[in-house]
C-alpha cells in the first residue's frame, strides 16, 4: 500500500471542502483533498449565492468568474406564485434585496451582489481556483476508514478506478463529505435534532419557458394548484429561461414515486402548456432534515458543510454556510501548522461557526413552516376537482374575497424571513478565543436581526464595508485586509499604532499590515462613510483577521500601543507572552 503524508487532508469536494482545497493552497498548507466522486457536482443542487460567499470569492479571485456564470441579482427578484407557468398568476413578492424597500440594505452592505450560482456551474470554477494556487485535489478516491492518534490522523483511501489503496497519514482532517460523512462516523462526534421530516424530489429539467418568465423574472418560480397532489412546486431557474432544477413536495410530507413518466407527468401540470417540449435531465429523492453537529472539532478532525449541519434548502444557506466554514477554519490551520499559533486558535472554528450552524438549521426548518400561512389562506387541497378548484379562484380574485386576500398577503409577508432576510445571510457575530473584546457588549440591533444586516465594527463582527478612495479608483475596505495576515487599521493620528503593528509583526511572526484610512490618505475616506461606520477615533484601531472579521478594536490611543497590541496578538495566537 502506497504511503503519503501531509499537514491536512481534505474529505469531500463539494463548496466547502473546494474552498478549503483552495485557501489551504494560497497559504501555503501542504494538503490533499480526496472524493469518492468522479467529478465535480452534476447537477443544479445548490444554486442561492449570498453576498457573503461572494466576498469569499473575490478574495480567491474568482467573484467575476463566478458572475460572469450566474444569474445577476437584479434578475433574481420577481418571485411569481400561480396555477402554472402558463396559468393564472396568483401573486408576486420581490426577494433577495431586490424590493424598492431593501435594495439600498443590499448596495451598502458589501462590494459584491448575491446571485444564483448553480452548484454545478460554481464548483468548476472553484475547482480551478485551487489547482491554479497547487491544490492537490483527487477525484474517485473514497476514504473507507479514518482513525486519530494523539500525534496525526491515518486514512485509508481506495481508488475506485483501478482499486488501488492509500494510507494518508495527515496532522488534521476535515470532513467536507456531506450527510453521510465518514469523518463524522469514525469520530467522536454527537448531532442534536431529526432527520427525515418530510420528503422531497428535486428534477433537473429543460423546457424553453422565456414567454412565461422573461417579462416577470426570478431565481424561484411557484406553482401551486387545487386538485394537485403536490402542496407546491419550486422551480429554480438554473439556465435564463431554459433550463431549471425544480422541488416537488407532497401533502403531509408523503414520498413521491419517482419513475419518469409520474414525474413527467407532474411537470406538466406545472408548465401547463402542453406545446413545450420537456427533457427530465435527473430526478433526486432528499428528505427535510434539522440536525447540527454538537462539536465541529473532536481532537485533530473538523467537520464542515453538509457534514455538519443539514437542513432544507429554505432561505438558501446551505453551500453559503459550507463555503464559510472551511474559509474560517483554512487560516487558523495555516498560522497552527506553520508553528505561529498554539492549538488553542483551532478550538475557535468551533466556538464560531457551530452556533451560526444552529442558527442557519432552525432558521432554514422555520421558514419552510412560515410558508403554509400562505398555502392555508389560498384553500388549496388535493381532493378538489375542477368546479371546486375554479370557485377556489373566483374567490381570491372576486368581490368576496377580501378576507383571503388579506391572509395571502399576510403570508407572502411573513415569507420575508426566508427571501430577504439580509441578517440571516450576513449578520453573524463571533464570540471566541480568537476574538478580544473591549469592554463594550455588541451594540443594540434597531431593526430586525433577521431581516436586516447591522453592520458594526465591535469584535467578532465582519468588518463593515465601504468604498474609500484609491490612486483615483474605488476600492472597498474589505479588500484592504490580506488573507495571508492580520490588517491594522487605523486613522490620522494613529502613528503609534503603524509603528507597533511593525514590532509586532517582527515578534510573533505573524504579518500585521498596517494601513491609515482618513480624509486626503492614500486611503481616502473621501465620502466620510468611514468616519460613520467605524465607531472608533482617528487615533483608534481595528485589528482585523484573514477572514476579514474584526479580531480586536482600541477606541483611541492608549499609553503603551506596542503593550497592548502584543497582549492581544499572543492571546489570539494562543501563545504565552
Amino acid at each position: 500500500m502506497a504511503k503519503l503524508t501531509t499537514d491536512v487532508l481534505v474529505v469531500g469536494a463539494g463548496p466547502a471542502g473546494l474552498t478549503a482545497a483552495a485557501s489551504l493552497a494560497r497559504l501555503g498548507v501542504p494538503s490533499l483533498t480526496v472524493t469518492k466522486y468522479g467529478g465535480t457536482a452534476d447537477s443544479p443542487r445548490a444554486h442561492i449565492t449570498n453576498q457573503r460567499a461572494v466576498e469569499i470569492f473575490r478574495d480567491l479571485g474568482i467573484e467575476d468568474r463566478v458572475m460572469r456564470r450566474a444569474l445577476p441579482q437584479h434578475l433574481m427578484g420577481k418571485q411569481v406564485f400561480a396555477t402554472s407557468f402558463a396559468g393564472r398568476e396568483i401573486s408576486r413578492m420581490m426577494t433577495w434585496g431586490t424590493g424598492e424597500d431593501r435594495i439600498a440594505d443590499y448596495r451598502t452592505a458589501s462590494p459584491c451582489e448575491m446571485c444564483n450560482a448553480p452548484q454545478h456551474v460554481l464548483e468548476p470554477i472553484l475547482l480551478d481556483a485551487a489547482r491554479g494556487f497547487g491544490a492537490d485535489v483527487r477525484f474517485d478516491h473514497e476514504v473507507v476508514g479514518i482513525r486519530q492518534t494523539d500525534d496525526c490522523v491515518v486514512t485509508s483511501v481506495r481508488n475506485r478506478v483501478d482499486g488501488s489503496e492509500l494510507e494518508i497519514v495527515s496532522r488534521y482532517a476535515i470532513g467536507c463529505d456531506g450527510a453521510r460523512t465518514i469523518v463524522g462516523e469514525n469520530g467522536d462526534f454527537r448531532f442534536e435534532g431529526t432527520s427525515g421530516l418530510a420528503n422531497a424530489i428535486t428534477v433537473w429539467i429543460e423546457a424553453d419557458l422565456t414567454k412565461y418568465t422573461q417579462h416577470r423574472s426570478g431565481a424561484l418560480f411557484f406553482t401551486c394548484r387545487p386538485g394537485s397532489e403536490d402542496v407546491f412546486s419550486i422551480w429554480t431557474c438554473v439556465e435564463p429561461w431554459t433550463e431549471w432544477s425544480t422541488i416537488f413536495i407532497r401533502h403531509g410530507g408523503a414520498a413521491s414515486e419517482t419513475s419518469e413518466e409520474t414525474v413527467l407527468a407532474r411537470v406538466r401540470a406545472a408548465v401547463g402548456d402542453p406545446d413545450v417540449p420537456i427533457k427530465i435531465k435527473k430526478i433526486s429523492e432528499w428528505q427535510f432534515n434539522h440536525v447540527v453537529a454538537g462539536r465541529y472539532r473532536d481532537r485533530r478532525l473538523f467537520l464542515a458543510g453538509d457534514a455538519a449541519h443539514r437542513h432544507p434548502p429554505a432561505n438558501g444557506l446551505g453551500s453559503n454556510t459550507s463555503i464559510q466554514d472551511t474559509y474560517n477554519l483554512a487560516w487558523k490551520l495555516a498560522l497552527v501548522t506553520s508553528g505561529k499559533a498554539g492549538e488553542s486558535l483551532l478550538d475557535s472554528y468551533h466556538e464560531e461557526r457551530q452556533p451560526v450552524g444552529r442558527q442557519v438549521v432552525d432558521r432554514a426548518n422555520k421558514s419552510v413552516g412560515e410558508m403554509f400561512p400562505y398555502i392555508e389562506a389560498l384553500g388549496f387541497r388535493p381532493d378538489q376537482n375542477p368546479d371546486d378548484a375554479e370557485a377556489i379562484l373566483e374567490r381570491i380574485f372576486g368581490p368576496d374575497g377580501e378576507e383571503t386576500r388579506q391572509a395571502m398577503m399576510h403570508g407572502l409577508e411573513t415569507m420575508n424571513w426566508q427571501f430577504n432576510a439580509h441578517g440571516v445571510e450576513l449578520g453573524q457575530r463571533y464570540q471566541s478565543s480568537a476574538v478580544i473584546g473591549d469592554g463594550t457588549p455588541f451594540p443594540a440591533y434597531d431593526r430586525d436581526p433577521e431581516l436586516y444586516y447591522h453592520p458594526t465594527s465591535h469584535p467578532g463582527a465582519p468588518l463593515p464595508h465601504v468604498w474609500l478612495e484609491h490612486d483615483a479608483q474605488p476600492l472597498s475596505s474589505l479588500d484592504l485586509c490580506r488573507y495571508d495576515g492580520f490588517t491594522l487599521l487605523t486613522g490620522i493620528g494613529g502613528d503609534a499604532w503603524r509603528d507597533a503593528a511593525q514590532r509586532v509583526s517582527e515578534t510573533t511572526g505573524v504579518g500585521i499590515t498596517p494601513l491609515v484610512i482618513g480624509l486626503g490618505q492614500v486611503h481616502n475616506d473621501v465620502l466620510g462613510e468611514w468616519m460613520k461606520r467605524r465607531e472608533i477615533s482617528d487615533c483608534g484601531c481595528l485589528l482585523v483577521r484573514p477572514d476579514r472579521i474584526v479580531a480586536w478594536r482600541s477606541p483611541g490611543m492608549v499609553e503603551d500601543p506596542l503593550g497592548a497590541l502584543d497582549d492581544v496578538m499572543r492571546q489570539i495566537l494562543g501563545r504565552a507572552a
